[in-house]
């Protein structure tokens, strides 16, 4: 049975997240409507303070809104629990980190291996890591460990970790922020090529350059979309 495909992958609604620092209330989001489509590759730009870091732990189910909605391939995931948030993402969200975050002690292939043995139930793990670490022509060096790669190796490994459970959305945050340049252009070369397949993808960069790559490019400013809240260029 072929399985559903919503019509969005991610709809927020009035997005608002606001935090207490001592006597003072600092908001982060100040109302966020939109909307990304399965298949399609956004960039989330905007400058420091802006609130696109807040805004990914909320798409990323690291946090929850103080007000608003957000739904997640249709099911409203605004006010789970921190285990029902956790299910979800180690199920529907692949993440991929500037610091790379990987293992030191575990090889390319057990790196990402990992999310499918948190799901406890996933047969054939390992063929399953090796085919994700192949996609990202990485698949001569799966007995590697972290310090035997080269930056731009790390970073393929935390993307074939990221799409081992074929998640709805993979999330990046500034994927190319510890790579040289050219490095970099052949990560987001690479995050191009997947968006092609169809895979959806949201990257947070403060790089120009690499929010070229994006099909849509979202700009926050003081917690509030601006520009490229939807397809058409307007605010969803």
């Amino acid at each position: 049975m072929s399985r559903h495909i919503p019509e969005w992958v991610i709809e927020t609604q009035g997005l608002k997240r606001t935090y207490r620092l001592g006597m003072t209330q600092v908001q982060a989001l100040r109302g966020v409507d939109m909307r990304v489509a399965p298949g399609e590759f956004v960039a989330l730009m905007g400058p420091s303070g802006s609130g696109k870091s807040t805004l990914m732990h909320l798409l990323g189910c690291l946090d929850t809104p103080t007000a608003g909605n957000y739904r997640l391939e249709g099911q409203d995931v605004s006010g789970l629990s921190g285990d029902q948030r956790a299910r979800i993402r180690n199920r529907r969200i692949g993440f991929v980190f500037q610091t790379f975050n990987l293992l030191p002690r575990l090889n390319a292939l057990d790196n990402v291996a990992l999310p499918l043995l948190f799901q406890g139930s996933v047969d054939d793990v390992r063929q399953r890591a090796a085919e994700a670490l192949a996609r990202v022509a990485l698949d001569g060096r799966i007995g590697h460990r972290p310090a035997e790669l080269s930056g731009g190796e790390r970073q393929r490994v935390a993307i074939a970790r990221a799409l081992v459970a074929e998640p709805a959305i993979v999330l990046a945050d500034e994927p190319t922020g510890n790579l040289d340049s050219v490095t970099g252009a052949e990560i987001m070369r690479l995050l191009a090529a997947l968006s092609a397949e169809g895979r959806t993808l949201l990257v947070v960069t403060h790089d120009a350059q690499v929010a070229a790559h994006a099909g849509r490019v979202v700009h926050l400013r003081d917690g509030q979309i601006v520009e490229g809240g939807q397809r058409d260029g307007g605010q969803a």
